[in-house]
């Protein structure tokens, strides 16, 4: 079969860039989601699915069919939140991150600010934000929009301040607003002996790409909480690393096809071109020849087999180019049913009918048509002649 893979047009590398970029998109949210567990479950079951169909096993295509038909209302129900965030994700696909010189001055001074607040075991939770909106996460907060300095952060977080138990957002260079609240996670395993400003960095990381620092009053310790996990720094010095990606620019970290992003990046192009093959080139038309192996049936049982002429029959067989792409290890077989025989027929039509091959395939023709063979009388007449 010539030709199976063609040369993708520019509508076609298209189709592939925009069904890589939702691929990217899915494996970002799936990174990043608290539901992994039950999307991976969703995927074993759209593959048993896939299987039970193709080896037509009708019960329990049924019953997966049936259920799959209300999947769609039980993803509304189950991952409404997550599905929000999706199209939230999809809406701020534009947005970026402030740049600017203040962006490593910024990150110099979160080090240095939140290396103080840990050595006094002053607590502290500060918010940056990501691409995603994360307004609909946050409750309360007073306005301020100051400029980042390391001495109105340490009072905002000093004790006998009004809002130290809150958290500080900052956008850029500016103090947006403080004593800002945040949703709690649930999830005390991965919170370990975490306490509330823990639990909240920890809420608004499940939620959204924003990253929180954390410093432990009772520990003295700072954690990141980022893309739905958090994490205690061994040195204050490590927050430099862990903000590097969020603050400064590409030409000081590196360009994003070098890490994770760009990973996922190159697994959803992948996939998105794997799928093309499947679905577009795939789904067309083709044919291809194959040489089948005759196999005589129906012999009289006083009559022996001693030849073939010709030993092998090429078919034509017609289908989707990824079904015959499948089809070239599955064997092909012409049945000669040589019951005229017995009137001394020695010469077998053989037509489509004959043809042993996969279903989902079709017989354009057979080269040649007819089948001659060679007999001779058995000494036992209970010795069947079939090869």
């Amino acid at each position: 079969m010539h030709g199976w893979i063609p040369i993708p047009s520019w509508r076609d590398g298209l189709d592939i860039a925009l069904v890589a970029v939702f691929a990217w998109l899915a494996i970002r949210y799936f990174r990043r989601t608290r539901a992994r567990t039950a999307l991976a479950g969703l995927a074993l079951l759209g593959v048993v699915n896939f299987v039970a169909r193709g080896l037509e096993l009708r019960l329990s295509a049924g019953i997966l069919q049936g259920f799959f038909a209300v999947l769609v209302l039980v993803l509304v129900v189950v991952f409404q939140e997550d599905l929000r965030r999706v199209f939230e994700q999809l809406g701020s696909w534009r947005a970026g991150r402030p740049k600017g010189p203040a962006r490593t001055e910024t990150l110099d001074l979160l080090v240095r600010t939140a290396a103080r607040l840990a050595s006094t075991r002053t607590g502290a939770l500060i918010v940056l934000p990501g691409r995603e909106p994360l307004e609909r996460h946050l409750e309360g907060g007073v306005a301020l929009a100051g400029r980042v300095s390391e001495p109105l952060l340490l009072s905002l977080f000093d004790p006998s301040s009004p809002g130290h138990d809150g958290a500080v957002l900052i956008r850029g260079a500016t103090i947006d607003r403080f004593a800002v609240h945040l949703p709690l996670s649930a999830n005390h395993a991965a919170l370990g002996p975490g306490g509330t400003r823990h639990a909240a960095a920890l809420g608004l990381a499940e939620r959204c790409d924003a990253t929180c620092i954390v410093v432990s009053e009772e520990r003295g310790t700072i954690s990141v909480a980022r893309d739905g996990a958090i994490r205690v720094l061994a040195r204050p010095e490590d927050l430099v690393a862990e903000l590097q990606s969020e603050l400064s620019d590409d030409s000081e970290t590196g360009h994003w096809w070098q890490g994770q992003v760009g990973r996922d990046a190159a697994m959803a192009l992948a996939a998105a071109v794997a799928v093309w093959l499947v679905v577009v080139p795939g789904s067309d038309p083709g044919e291809i020849q194959v040489a089948a192996r005759l196999e005589v049936k129906n012999l009289p049982g006083d009559l022996a087999l001693q030849a073939l002429e010709p030993e092998t029959v090429t078919v034509t067989l017609r289908g989707q180019r990824r079904d015959l792409l499948l089809a070239q290890g599955e064997e092909v077989v012409v049945h000669v049913d040589a019951y005229l025989a017995r009137l001394g027929r020695r010469t077998f039509s053989v037509g489509a009918q004959d043809v042993r091959r996969p279903e989902r395939l079709s017989v354009l023709a057979l080269e040649p048509e007819k089948v001659k063979l060679s007999l001779a009388p058995t000494d036992d007449g209970d010795e069947r002649g079939e090869p």
